[in-house]
């Protein structure tokens, strides 16, 4: 296997892991973490549009709504203008969410970072972000 991409496979296995653990710590399962991120940008968006902010398939999105509502965290309405839709609007308890999650979020990406120096953290950034748009034109 090519160098880059088994060290991108197995730091992505890692990070994914530890993202998990932390976000279970919140009663949260994987993903459900960027839902919340994305109604907290944007409350009473639908599960497609959501589905298009985080590069999912909208069904993904509805599981995940679905479980999500089941614990309290969101709740489902139809759209006022067109009933077709369904919009996902967050609970207090969602809402509630968003300092700890994103403190530990920060928390994290400060202990998976820490032997950066700004300027390696910096240059990091920039490399995962060309590597990123490199590989979505491929698509």
């Amino acid at each position: 296997m090519p160098e880059f991409l088994d060290l991108h496979s197995k730091t992505t296995k890692v990070l994914r892991a530890l993202v998990e653990t932390a976000m279970r710590r919140h009663g949260l399962h994987q993903g459900q973490d960027h839902l919340l991120a994305a109604l907290w940008e944007r409350d009473g968006s639908t599960p497609g549009e959501i589905a298009a902010a985080l590069h999912v398939t909208t069904p993904t999105v509805v599981k995940m709504a679905t479980r999500m509502s089941a614990v309290g965290l969101l709740t489902r309405s139809r759209d006022e203008r067109d009933s077709r839709l369904v919009r996902l609007w967050l609970t207090d308890a969602g809402r509630a969410l968003r300092e700890p999650v994103e403190a530990e979020r920060r928390s994290l990406e400060e202990k998976i970072t820490a032997d950066l120096t700004e300027d390696e953290r910096h240059q990091l950034m920039i490399a995962l972000t060309k590597v990123y748009k490199s590989g979505s034109g491929l698509l």
